[in-house]
């Protein structure tokens, strides 16, 4: 972590905590609406597509307001603040309509928060590390998701596993919330006014921004066909899986992302954001192979696609775009649409037509995508 800024030192604690919570909900939430409410998998695919949705779609909005009023820590400490406010809300839920309202009054916090600490982290990176930082922050991420599986496989040890402990672990995501909205609150520093770009074309996409899209909507084609991890935990609960042995699933997917995380930023350095993709959507093509055949090495490789398509993409915006906090919108926005539509379409099919049709339909998509991006590659070497 050496000659890392203390700013991206504190944010990663943010994240971390932050995170811990997020995962203490995403962890039993299929387990949740599936096996407590009694609703279907289409359901819960609505629940991811409202969640993913208004968490991506409206960091377009946040990043344009971000550019144009300078305004940077506010909307990460708002964005903390409501997120950490209505995880805990889910003790009350009944129905997958209400679960689908709090999750996206939540992720509205992830909204408003995201692009605007993305900013943050571009500004105090060093040396134009930016794949070594933004791989120590994702690090960060991972950890304090791996801490919130953690706890639940330990409250599973102790206390049953039914419907009031799962109720509880989502009220006792409080604590973690308020910590991660405090250390922002105090300790990071905002960005000064007369250090922020002042590109005068910061509120539209430039000539330079738009080289970036045919990479960005290759990647999201690939989310619209990769499962969530939430349905991957759905599948491990058919293949007879006993409750507290999720979490471990869970732990397995962010441990693997922990340890890979500040190395591959570091890798994405030295070999490039093209060939690190190459890499990352194999990783997830091997994910969807893998889950008829052993589901554990198959949340290993989902969790080496996240961190190292993640890291990519974050080093691709940070090092070649204008207007930062425009494109990190852009890029969230295009998840937003096609990981919404992505969960529907799944949740759709597997309720209807079984997982093995889901996990055909997954795996011929991501290998179009693939191909679709080694020709983009092939004709921008052949007309830079």
């Amino acid at each position: 972590m050496k000659n890392i800024d203390k700013n991206i030192i504190y944010l990663g604690w943010v994240s971390f905590f932050a995170d811990m919570a997020s995962n203490m909900v995403t962890t039993l939430l299929p387990i949740f609406v599936i096996y407590v409410l009694h609703e279907g998998v289409d359901k819960l695919g609505i629940i991811i597509a409202v969640a993913t949705f208004i968490s991506y779609i409206f960091r377009i909005l946040f990043g344009y307001l971000s550019d144009k009023y300078q305004i940077v820590k506010p909307f990460v400490v708002v964005g903390y603040l409501v997120s950490a406010i209505t995880k805990p809300l889910l003790f009350f839920s009944n129905t997958y309509i209400s679960v689908s309202l709090l999750r996206g009054i939540e992720r509205m916090g992830k909204a408003v928060r995201s692009a605007s600490k993305d900013r943050l982290i571009s500004h105090f990176v060093t040396n134009q590390e930016h794949g070594k930082t933004f791989g120590f922050h994702k690090m960060m991420d991972i950890a304090g998701e791996l801490m919130g599986a953690f706890i639940i496989f330990v409250i599973f040890i102790f206390f049953t596993q039914d419907e009031t402990v799962i109720r509880n672990i989502f009220a006792l995501t409080l604590i973690p919330g308020i910590i991660s909205t405090f250390i922002i609150l105090f300790f990071v520093k905002d960005i000064p006014s007369n250090t922020q770009p002042t590109n005068p074309k910061s509120t539209v996409i430039n000539k330079q921004d738009f080289t970036l899209l045919p990479i960005l909507f290759i990647y999201f084609g690939f989310v619209f066909f990769l499962m969530s991890d939430q349905f991957f935990i759905v599948k491990a609960k058919e293949d007879g899986y006993a409750l507290n042995i999720i979490p471990l699933f869970i732990m397995t997917f962010t441990f693997v992302q922990t340890i890979s995380s500040y190395y591959g930023g570091v890798l994405t350095d030295k070999i490039g954001v093209n060939k690190s993709l190459i890499i990352a959507f194999i990783f997830a093509i091997s994910s969807i192979l893998f889950m008829q055949i052993n589901l554990w090495i198959s949340f290993v490789f989902l969790g080496l696609f996240t961190v190292l398509s993640l890291n990519a993409l974050r080093t691709l915006i940070s090092e070649q775009a204008i207007s930062k906090s425009f494109v990190y919108g852009i890029f969230y926005g295009g998840v937003a649409i096609f990981s919404s539509l992505g969960a529907l379409v799944i949740g759709f099919i597997w309720n209807r037509y079984g997982v093995t049709n889901v996990l055909l339909f997954s795996e011929i998509g991501m290998m179009v995508m693939l191909l679709s991006f080694l020709v983009f590659l092939q004709i921008k070497r052949n007309h830079p």
